[in-house]
């Protein structure tokens, strides 16, 4: 029993990689379930029986992508243990990593949003309870430090969008910065490297923690 279930899930395992490079290389509209199938050593009609639909593989793909996402920066944001300094300083960086992991995710979703309405609700309906839980303890932490003297008063949902919108942008414009920066910092990746420091000194900075 304990073989048969490992096997499927291998075999499931195969197919969502399968899926997500299909996804990511060409998009919802361009993906196949025959190329996915044939990349993940299955017959189409195995796909047909794990995931049903090309939407089911694509909701899998995605859900399972924020859910990752939500739990990485959760996990460091939400321990109480750390100083609030240390905790957005880490939230940032793991964020920064995740998306460095998965360079091709940020213009996959925004591309799918884009092109194709349908996929908008589902994506804020994943994308709202991580969203939730992550900031309804966060603004009340802000509002004690800011009270205290310790940082500046920011909205918490307006800080949430800086971080995003400083860790996704080097990789959704990535030719067009890798054309500005030509070789003055060596590579791509040491370029990043010294992006995910001044990313989160810029936020820092902005909330003046001391």
């Amino acid at each position: 029993m304990n073989k048969e279930k490992n096997n499927s899930q291998d075999t499931e395992t195969r197919i969502l990689q399968a899926a997500e490079k299909e996804f990511f290389e060409k998009g919802y509209a361009g993906a196949r379930t025959a190329s996915i199938a044939e990349a993940a050593g299955v017959t189409h009609a195995m796909l047909h029986y794990y995931f049903r639909t090309k939407d089911k593989l694509f909701e899998r793909i995605v859900s399972g992508k924020i859910n990752m996402l939500g739990d990485i920066v959760l996990s460091a944001i939400g321990d109480s243990n750390l100083p609030l300094e240390d905790r957005i300083r880490q939230g940032i960086e793991r964020h920064f990593d995740f998306i460095s992991a998965n360079r091709d995710l940020p213009k996959f979703i925004v591309n799918e949003v884009l092109t194709r309405p349908e996929h908008i609700e589902f994506v804020k309906q994943n994308a709202f309870h991580i969203v939730n839980n992550l900031l309804n303890n966060f603004q009340h932490e802000i509002d004690e430090y800011a009270a205290k003297g310790l940082c500046r008063q920011v909205d918490a949902r307006m800080l949430l969008i800086d971080i995003v919108s400083l860790n996704v942008f080097p990789f959704m414009a990535a030719p067009i910065v890798y054309g500005a920066i030509g070789d003055t910092y060596g590579s791509y990746d040491d370029f990043l490297v010294m992006r995910k420091k001044e990313n989160v000194e810029t936020i820092l900075n902005k909330l003046k923690i001391h």
